[in-house]
């Protein structure tokens, strides 16, 4: 079992108190050990992140790129060993813990680009002899808050905007995974980030909330994760000038009109919902069918479920891993087995696979629930795990109307060969991520990426649009005369 170190004021630091990290393919023995935090560590690493932050927006833009740039290159130069890290305190597969590491590195270099440009606009202003702009200055210390599912790749979409636009972070990674964001920090560290920039607080919730939420020095919070805590902490920060964003919870939904490609729809319906055992904020869950080829296309996407090879992330043949615990895992064959109860069809998966060898990991075999009513709960609750559900509509307006009705508003996608059908879903569809004839996953950096009510908060991640979390706005007005 391999011991860690978090970094704080640029320090690589233990305590004497431990959180074990598990391979969720195989739960008998600890991979890894991290330091349990206190809260006098919280404080300490807000003490280091006000003197890290009085430097840092100091720091040349064009410095902070270069540091930013080659985090991103040692990230890529290590990539073996960091996607071994995120398989085996996860569960993704190697394919996709290398894919994450990757794209961990564009998230840099694409905010270390961004960071060479200045943010602001020249304004016309009524007054003669008076030329006026406005710019965009970073905020302070940000509090980030990152999710297990996606351990390296959010707090890299997080931390990658916050840095470059010159504030101070400290990041709180998930108990559950933080080898991966202990790995951004390393890159991040080497690449010579100053003391303080960024502090990492490895802990348990309960030991630490408070000491995050409630220090006077915090200006901002960005967080990824469930509704429940989203809405804890948008209720401690409500009456603070602390500004929140968050990326909440999720119940996509792809449509499959009736002279869509079949092969196609099913094909990327099982990507965008098996995928990283459907533990992404933007998996399928729930799949309209116009109910002319309900029949076909469950046929097909039986046929793409049953072609999955489910075993441990860095078996060669595994497609599908486990889910990241024993208390995720169980959680979903709940649902499941309550959705039967509550009258759908269980049309493949369902339980935990009868291979012995995964017996001590936290696998749930891809599950198809057909003929799922809009009433029953595992059509309107997010399960976060691998299983799609089927609802047969028959027009158009219907599929919609089934899309939007949902307390949810993340992600879309509609399978057709009718433009204008694609481009009124676009329109009328209520999410922030509309997919045509794709997955509802896959966003890459440069999108704008957040949904619509209960999905978020109004701030997006990604692209330009992420820069405005991290930044304030000061309008300068200069009289020269005249």
């Amino acid at each position: 079992m391999r011991t860690l170190e978090t970094l704080i004021g640029g320090k690589w630091v233990t305590t004497g108190a431990w959180i074990d990290v598990h391979d969720p393919a195989d739960l008998r023995a600890p991979v890894a050990r991290v330091p349990a935090l206190s809260a006098a560590d919280v404080t300490a690493a807000y003490d280091h992140a006000e003197r890290g932050f009085a430097l840092w927006r100091r720091t040349s833009p064009f410095e902070r790129a270069r540091i930013m740039t080659d985090a991103a290159r040692l990230l890529r130069e290590r990539v073996a060993e960091i996607a071994d890290d995120v398989v085996t305190e996860m569960g993704k597969t190697r394919a996709e813990a290398t894919g994450e590491t990757l794209k961990a590195a564009d998230f840099l270099e694409y905010y270390a680009g961004l960071s060479r440009q200045g943010y602001g606009a020249l304004v016309h202003d009524v007054r003669p002899g008076t030329r006026t702009h406005h710019q965009r200055e970073p905020l302070g210390v940000v509090l980030a808050i990152t999710p297990w599912n996606d351990p390296l790749i959010t707090p890299a979409r997080k931390l990658a905007p916050c840095l470059a636009a010159g504030n101070a972070a400290v990041l709180k990674p998930a108990t559950d995974t933080p080898r991966s964001a202990l790995h951004l920090a390393r890159a991040l560290h080497d690449a010579g980030l100053p003391a303080g920039v960024l502090n990492v607080v490895t802990g348990r919730g309960a030991d630490v909330s408070e000491a995050l939420l409630g220090d006077p020095r915090l200006t901002a919070v960005t967080f990824t994760g469930s509704n429940e805590v989203g809405e804890t902490l948008r209720a401690a920060l409500a009456h603070t000038n602390v500004r929140f964003q968050g990326e909440l919870g999720g119940k996509n939904a792809t449509v499959v009109l009736a002279d869509a490609d079949l092969g196609a729809a099913a094909e990327a319906v099982a990507a965008a919902g098996f995928a990283q055992a459907g533990q992404r904020c933007t998996a399928t869950s729930r799949v309209i069918v116009e109910r002319s080829v309900y029949a076909e296309f469950t046929a097909l996407l039986l046929a793409e479920t049953a072609a999955l090879r489910v075993g441990p992330g860095l078996a060669p043949s595994t497609t599908m891993g486990p889910l990241v615990s024993a208390r995720q895992r169980d959680g979903v064959l709940l649902a499941v087995e309550r959705a039967v109860e509550q009258g759908a069809t269980l049309l493949a998966g369902g339980g935990r696979p009868a291979d012995a060898s995964l017996g001590h990991g936290c696998y749930v075999s891809p599950t198809v629930l057909g003929h799922v009513a809009p009433d029953l709960d595992i059509w309107r609750e997010e399960v976060f795990g691998p299983v799609v559900a089927l609802c047969a509509v028959d027009s158009f307006d219907e599929a919609v109307e089934a899309v939007n009705d949902s307390v949810f508003g993340l992600a879309a996608a509609v399978f057709t060969r009718d433009l204008g059908a694609a481009l009124r879903f676009a329109d009328l569809a209520e999410c922030g991520q509309i997919a045509v004839n794709t997955t509802t996953s896959g966003w890459d950096v440069h999108h704008p990426f957040g949904g619509f009510r209960d999905s978020g908060s109004p701030f997006k991640e990604q692209g330009e649009e992420g820069l405005r979390f991290y930044t304030r706005v000061k309008t300068v007005a200069v009289h020269f005369g005249g």
